[in-house]
């Protein structure tokens, strides 16, 4: 089974926008097999628009020159990624990055380029041309890349069928599809899943964004993807964070193997090197709340995606991310939910819980989103309703807030918009 666990990695997106090169790609995947994948952090993603040599911050180029076959399939550009150079593609950089023991993953944007159908470039093994499958009148609002493709023309299909067989040829293991789910392009999803189905190579196929995503569309997503987003953006600003307590309580409940809703990459470490918002800078969440956001993601099932350039992000960080109880939790937990939220008038005190997939261990997190310390306290009957008095509890952020228990609650003490997060063992 494709995913039968979240994916975890790293993607370029944060950090470096449309611009990444071949070299920042493989400094950032070093620094993941040494220090992230012994904690299941395993997949390499180059994020959008890795085939126009002419890339730059903040924003997209109109018209651009992008690099194509003579069958309008994308190609790296040899500026940016010199293994690419004589049709190699990325075959040369997903072999290195696969001898790394890690896993490589590209992002493509819905539809077909614009300049193919400029240049009326035929279809791979059809009688047709760009020309003919294109739907100018779908094309994405945001990116000026692609149009959109007819999807009741036989073309449209033969040529998702080449441009994912040319990326199975590469290697590729996983494809950020985008301009996918806003609005929600059902044939455009099912043409892609077939796609990588006929590439005879198995992909994880990840579908974004997800701006104001409906469960009313989960049967369909179960049926031709492996991830889906279910939010717009995500930066480094608490009040995004924030707005994924929600959409996580809705769609938690819904994970299960080899479908996984995606709460969004994580904006931590360094980012806006030249990326699409900000400047350069270390993530603007306080410690505190990264630790919010790895737990929720993690007690939510979300996959997992780093977005900050890895050879320039904190020791501290770093350690985060390699904290042992994400993968457990992750990859190893059931029936992850929130059970409790309470308001208060300085915030809300927000409880998720989950089962151990095997054994009798429970993880709870207790999340304070005021803008003040404080001091909470919860019933254990209402985190773990078998406790007993030989239930022990572990902090798993490794005693960060001295969480404990006394008596029948769990009482710990918070920074403004911090977490507790534990492990009950001992609770059948």
């Amino acid at each position: 089974m494709l995913a039968s666990t979240p994916p975890m990695g790293w993607n370029s997106w944060d950090c470096y926008g449309t611009t990444v090169t071949e070299r920042e790609v493989l400094a950032n995947a070093r620094v993941l097999a040494e220090r992230l994948l012994p904690h299941g952090w395993d997949t390499v993603v180059v994020d959008i628009a890795w085939y126009d040599p002419t890339a730059r911050a903040h924003g997209y180029n109109a018209d651009a020159p992008l690099a194509l076959d003579a069958f309008g399939r994308q190609l790296p550009a040899v500026n940016r990624f010199p293994s690419a150079a004589g049709g190699a593609g990325f075959g040369p950089l997903a072999d290195t990055v696969h001898g790394l023991g890690l896993k490589f993953g590209l992002h493509i944007m819905r539809g077909i380029p614009r300049l193919a159908v400029e240049r009326n470039l035929p279809i791979l093994g059809t009688q047709w041309t760009a020309a003919d499958i294109a739907d100018p009148d779908r094309a994405c609002a945001w990116n000026p890349d692609n149009v959109g493709l007819d999807q009741d023309h036989p073309g449209a299909q033969a040529y998702y069928d080449s441009q994912v067989a040319q990326f199975a040829s590469w290697g590729v293991d996983f494809i950020k599809a985008d301009d996918m789910q806003a609005p929600y392009h059902a044939r455009e999803i099912e043409a892609y899943a077939r796609a990588i189905e006929r590439s005879g190579r198995p992909i994880v196929l990840s579908l974004s964004p997800g701006t104001h995503l409906s469960t009313t569309h989960l049967a369909h997503l179960r049926d031709h993807a492996q991830m889906w987003r279910v939010s717009d953006d995500l930066w480094d600003r608490r009040e995004d964070v924030h707005a994924q307590f929600t959409r996580l309580a809705r769609w938690a409940p819904h994970q299960r193997p080899g479908g996984w809703t995606d709460a969004d990459m994580l904006p931590l470490g360094r980012i806006g090197i030249r990326a699409e918002r900000g400047d350069e800078r270390d993530s603007r969440l306080t410690l505190a709340e990264q630790r919010t956001l790895l737990t929720l993601w993690t007690m939510a099932r979300s996959p997992l995606m780093v977005g900050g350039d890895l050879p320039h992000t904190s020791e501290q960080t770093l350690e985060l991310l390699a904290n042992p109880a994400i993968q457990e939790v992750l990859t190893g937990s059931r029936e992850g939910a929130e059970a409790l939220r309470e308001p208060l008038d300085d915030g809300e005190i927000i409880a998720w819980t989950a089962s151990a997939a095997r054994g009798d261990r429970r993880y709870a997190a207790v999340f304070w989103t005021g803008g003040q310390p404080r001091a909470i306290r919860v019933p254990v009957s209402s985190l773990t309703p078998h406790a007993t008095h030989a239930t022990r509890v572990t902090d798993l952020w490794g005693a960060s807030s001295l969480a404990r228990l006394d008596g029948g609650d769990l009482v710990a003490t918070l920074a403004p918009h911090d977490v507790a997060w534990v492990a009950f063992d001992n609770v059948l």
